[in-house]
């Protein structure tokens, strides 16, 4: 068994690697990979002895599938409170972002922008949306997705600074 321990820290750095391509933060692949290597020693009877890279890599996979799985299928609560003190800080650290992006906001065409702080600030569901303001949801699909692309274009462009030499 020495020989198994031996083998796995070799391929650790490579597990690692391998953890961070699949995870959006260092500290989710830290935890793939140790629960890879916690799997791994629990099931050591089950390898066969052949290609312990490949059985790890296979491991890490389906315990990364595992977590997608279980992350689309549990409902994510959000603490208002917390959210809107997240969002208070920030605004109060940045106030021209606040007014670059309220700027932005006001450029929108009503229709869009309606449809937009509905469906994005507000969180209310595209068929929702289409029955509050008594349009196709297809109509509110596209509005929003007009908005957030005209919106995406005025803060692009708002974000060149043009430095002049007094003479």
């Amino acid at each position: 068994m020495k020989s198994f321990e031996t083998d796995m820290l070799a391929i650790l750095p490579r597990l690692k690697r391998y953890a961070r391509s699949l995870s959006a933060s260092h500290a989710d692949a830290d935890d793939l990979v140790q629960d890879c290597l916690e799997k791994a020693f629990a099931r050591r009877e089950t390898w066969r002895g052949e290609n312990l890279q490949g059985w790890l890599m296979t491991i890490l996979t389906n315990l990364n599938r595992n977590r997608l799985r279980q992350a689309i299928a549990t409902p994510h609560m959000v603490d208002y409170d917390a959210a809107g003190a997240v969002a208070a800080e920030h605004a109060e650290s940045d106030p021209l972002a606040r007014d670059r992006i309220a700027a932005a906001l006001d450029r929108l065409h009503p229709d869009q922008r309606a449809v937009l702080m509905l469906v994005v600030v507000e969180g209310y569901a595209y068929g929702e949306v289409a029955t509050m303001l008594e349009i196709p949801p297809g109509t509110v699909m596209s509005r929003l997705s007009r908005a957030r692309r005209t919106l995406a274009a005025i803060l692009e462009g708002g974000n060149i600074v043009e430095f002049r030499r007094n003479t």
